[in-house]
């Protein structure tokens, strides 16, 4: 019988019924009618198998470097204001040592020296020219290492000279506390050990673990998956987490089942430097993505016919990942971030070592 027939059948005795009530009851009666008319429509609906049943599509979140960077500016900023009140006029300085001209090199050094001024870092640029040999760069950087008044001291990579510079020569010959990017072996070795407070942190791999404490998932006890060894993100990246006890795994260039070792991944840190390599199917569903890659592939729709993607197939990935990060406006806006914290730290241990106590 249908709801149409079924509804007529009753409605004279229903009718006849609700004559014999009083108005208010009249009223509560119709509306238990309607309740079990709508049920009835309801009924075969609920019964009906979901088009959704079994699915398992996670909502992803975008972590933002652009808007993170911006908070630890901001707290940082507030940090080197304290330090000029309470040290008549003191601000902390960085010095940028640059080999050559190279175009992305200038790119990032302006970003930095930006970055620099908004916080109130005093931030020098020091240019070389191509032609500089290897013990002119050691002299300039034996010059910043001897300056009291310069409290970081960067080397920009790569070095552009039309003469052999050993690059982990120079690297290693910037004093340990005023590596503020992190790469002397003296740092890399305090970091390996645990030695999380007594080292510089190299910036991306800094930038990194704050993105993923942006995230608000814990890294203790969970399985991460590193893809990528280079000494500036992919093994420092690896020492990180695993002082911060999770479990890590490195993947690189030889590494036989690469999907199946990112499908394991809680956290997975992309730094391999190959275009969109890592494919969304991989992923762990709600799996956080930190993606550290910046490449260029030809697109026509661009001015420039190209645009910038990152190591991981963002489209995709999406689709899976609780947490992903954007390429451009994720990782990178971290790093310049994490140098100017690193510079203002090494301002602070400055003042705790040679300045007395107001």
């Amino acid at each position: 019988m249908s709801f149409h027939t079924l509804r007529h059948s009753h409605t004279g005795a229903a009718d006849q019924t609700s004559q014999d009530l009083s108005p208010s009851c009249r009223v509560q009666f119709y509306s238990v009618r309607l309740s079990v008319m709508l049920s009835s429509l309801a009924l075969p609906l609920r019964l009906r198998p979901s088009c959704f049943q079994g699915s398992r599509r996670t909502m992803t979140t975008v972590v933002s470097g652009i808007k993170t960077s911006k908070l630890v500016k901001e707290k940082l900023k507030q940090e080197v204001e304290t330090m000029r009140t309470r040290f008549s006029g003191f601000r902390p300085s960085l010095v940028v040592l640059q080999v050559g001209d190279r175009d992305d090199s200038n790119l990032y050094i302006s970003t930095k020296l930006k970055a620099a001024a908004q916080i109130g870092i005093d931030a020098k640029h020091v240019r070389l020219p191509t032609t500089a040999t290897q013990d002119e760069v050691l002299q300039s950087v034996m010059c910043a290492n001897e300056n009291p008044s310069v409290h970081g001291l960067i080397v920009q990579l790569p070095l552009d000279s039309v003469n052999h510079i050993d690059t982990d020569l120079i690297t290693n010959a910037v004093s340990p506390e005023k590596d503020v990017d992190g790469l002397s072996c003296v740092n890399a070795g305090k970091l390996s050990r645990g030695d999380l407070k007594d080292c510089f942190i190299p910036c991306t791999p800094s930038g990194c673990m704050e993105l993923i404490r942006h995230t608000g998932v814990s890294v203790v006890g969970k399985h991460a998956v590193v893809i990528g060894r280079s000494k500036i993100v992919g093994a420092p990246m690896h020492d990180l987490l695993l002082w911060n006890h999770a479990t890590v795994t490195t993947c690189h260039s030889k590494t036989a089942d690469l999907p199946d070792q990112v499908g394991r991944a809680d956290i997975l840190v992309v730094g391999a430097g190959r275009a969109e390599m890592v494919r969304g199917e991989w992923v762990k569903q709600g799996a956080v993505v930190i993606d550290c890659g910046i490449n260029y592939i030809a697109d026509t729709t661009k001015a420039s016919g190209k645009r910038v993607v990152g190591d991981v197939h963002y489209a995709s990935a999406n689709q899976r990942a609780g947490f992903i990060t954007p390429v451009p406006g994720g990782v990178g806006p971290m790093t310049v971030a994490m140098l100017m914290e690193n510079t203002v730290q090494s301002a602070q241990r400055f003042l705790l070592k040679n300045q007395p106590t107001k």
